[in-house]
């Protein structure tokens, strides 16, 4: 019975009986989302792709300045400007040092000049028969002590060995007085140098 049926007409009917339509229809839709993916996937590829060449060419640019900085800057001649700056600020401060050491000895010999100077001046062209008769190495205590007092200064000896012991330095412009006591360890010029710092 079957056999005696037309091909055609058997084709049909099974065709019919599957009923593929809704496999058509889903089939149909998986095509457009694979088309939609695709299309989302080339738009994020050339995304990617254009900010690779952007920082490709961020990277050749830091390269290229940093090579010019590297070749501009080389650490040996920023070494030796270093070394170099070292000197000359320590040849500086020693020259500086020096300058005021011979400022203060300048200042104590003409301290020393301007008393001497006065006190020729009181005993005129001949000096008196009393300065004649007193000792060279009294008359140049004295000549201190005056200079020392027109500076400010008071200094006391010891009355056990007759060594200076003892300094009052008087500063009228601040207003205070400092007593200094002077130990045998410690040089003149030291003293010389704390008196000219506190005045």
């Amino acid at each position: 019975m079957l056999l005696a049926e037309d091909p055609a007409t058997l084709i049909n009917h099974t065709i019919n009986n599957f009923n593929i339509n809704p496999d058509k229809l889903a089939v149909s839709r998986i095509h457009e989302s694979l088309s939609t993916l695709q299309q989302a996937r080339d738009l994020r590829v050339r995304e990617a792709e254009a900010g690779l060449k952007k920082l490709s060419r961020q990277l050749a640019t830091a390269s290229s300045q940093h090579a010019e900085l590297a070749a501009s800057h080389a650490p040996a001649d920023h070494a030796d400007r270093i070394a170099r700056l070292d000197t000359t600020k320590f040849r500086t401060a020693k020259a500086a040092s020096d300058a005021e050491m011979d400022a203060e000895r300048l200042a104590l010999q003409a301290a020393d000049l301007a008393a001497r100077l006065q006190e020729l001046e009181l005993q005129g062209v001949e000096g008196d028969e009393a300065a004649r008769r007193r000792d060279p190495v009294d008359d140049e205590v004295l000549l201190r002590l005056k200079v020392y007092r027109s500076l400010g200064i008071d200094i006391e000896r010891d009355e056990r060995d007759g060594e200076w012991s003892k300094a009052v330095i008087r500063n009228d412009r601040k207003g205070d007085v400092h007593v200094v006591n002077m130990d045998k360890k410690f040089s003149r010029y030291f003293y010389a140098n704390y008196f000219w710092q506190t005045l």
